[in-house]
């Protein structure tokens, strides 16, 4: 039904501090615990405050995909859509130059409230960052026939959403680079070498992926598999016989502690899922922000976003995977220097303050 959701109250709304900016702006964002808020509207926001224009944040409150227990899953679901209707009350009364939609309003099949909001502002922003139309195909059409403009996580989502609405832009998912210091060098002397993934739980599953080529290395090399995530129950049906792992429960005020823990990152992906096409390659993103070497599916954008052998690693079979992260266990100068490169890929590319002048393009772009 969802996750269960802290009762701690943050507040709904956030305004911004009065400033002189060009424009007034609110993001009906998912909460900041949700990846599509923490790194696309949140981050977005606050750089555009800096620049001077006036900002709102609206949570889903509780969080989008969370409920309260104490509460119930029912009276959770109804108390997200008062919030709503607050914020809509908001958006009629402050009258904002644009109101950008973080993916949808509820995780539910339901568009009545996103329609509310579009007969009450000038401008509709849709982002998306994930396969949404898989779970709520009609829902989707309809968010971007209503939207003046859509922003898309990457080509694969813009490609579908052309299909609703000619106005799109291809947004990646952006790393704040502030947030994500570069990983100071290894001495050569370390060990173990920590191979290390973070994500949902609902996705330790795709390291069965690799599995195979980390019980081949375990045998030849000293490492330790680090998995951070929110439960360790998926780690039940990993067939990990030989590997050293570790578990670390997920926290927001420290993943980019743990990672830079790590020695080498890995983003495996199946090839055969269609949700995985979609996905934006956020702890990709993230690994290569701290200057980690990673190696990654060839699936969706991570074959964009990898240069095989100049930034990081791609790799689809076992005998790819295990060759890979061998080449990096061995190789401290190696991971260096795909790390490096790494880091200034992000900068140049997948990084909000590289990305924020786009942003600004399509908000201040005349409404057709």
């Amino acid at each position: 039904m969802g996750k269960k959701a802290s009762s701690r109250f943050d507040g709904p709304v956030v305004p911004g501090p009065p400033s002189f900016g060009d424009m007034r702006i609110l993001f009906l964002h998912s909460g900041d615990r949700v990846p599509s808020a923490r790194f696309r509207a949140l981050p977005v926001a606050r750089r555009l405050r800096q620049a001077g224009h006036r900002c709102t944040l609206a949570s889903s409150f509780p969080q989008k995909y969370d409920y309260f227990p104490w509460l119930g899953f029912r009276p959770s679901q109804a108390l997200k859509r008062i919030v709503r209707f607050a914020h809509l009350v908001l958006a009629r009364l402050r009258r904002y130059d644009v109101v950008v939609l973080d993916r949808e309003l509820f995780d539910n099949p339901t568009v009545a409230m996103e329609e509310r909001f579009r007969k009450a502002v000038k401008r509709l922003i849709l982002d998306v960052d994930d396969g949404i139309f898989l779970r709520y195909p009609e829902k989707f059409a309809r968010l971007a026939q209503m939207a003046d403009h859509v922003v898309a996580g990457n080509r694969f989502l813009a490609d579908k959403a052309r299909t609703y609405n000619e106005c799109v832009s291809v947004i990646p998912t952006c790393i704040e680079l502030d947030d994500y210091p570069q990983r100071s060098p290894d001495d050569g002397a370390q060990s173990p070498i920590i191979i290390g993934w973070i994500g949902t739980h609902a996705n330790v599953p795709y390291l069965a992926i690799v599995a195979p080529a980390l019980r081949r290395l375990a045998q030849r090399h000293r490492i330790e598999l680090r998995i951070v995530a929110s439960s360790a129950d998926p780690l039940q049906d990993l067939d990990l016989q030989g590997v050293p792992f570790r578990f670390v429960p997920w926290q927001g005020e420290h993943e980019v502690r743990e990672i830079l823990q790590f020695h080498i990152g890995l983003m495996p992906l199946p090839a055969d899922q269609q949700w995985t096409r979609y996905k934006c390659g956020l702890k990709l993103l993230q690994y290569m922000a701290v200057g980690l070497p990673a190696v990654a599916s060839p699936v969706g954008v991570n074959a964009e976003i990898v240069q095989h052998g100049m930034n990081g690693y791609l790799a689809t079979t076992v005998t790819e995977w295990e060759e890979a992260l061998a080449a990096l266990i061995v190789d401290p100068e190696k991971r260096l220097q795909l790390g490096t490169e790494a880091r200034r890929t992000v900068k140049s590319r997948y990084s909000v303050e590289v990305n924020l002048a786009r942003y600004l393009e399509v908000f201040q772009a005349p409404s057709t």
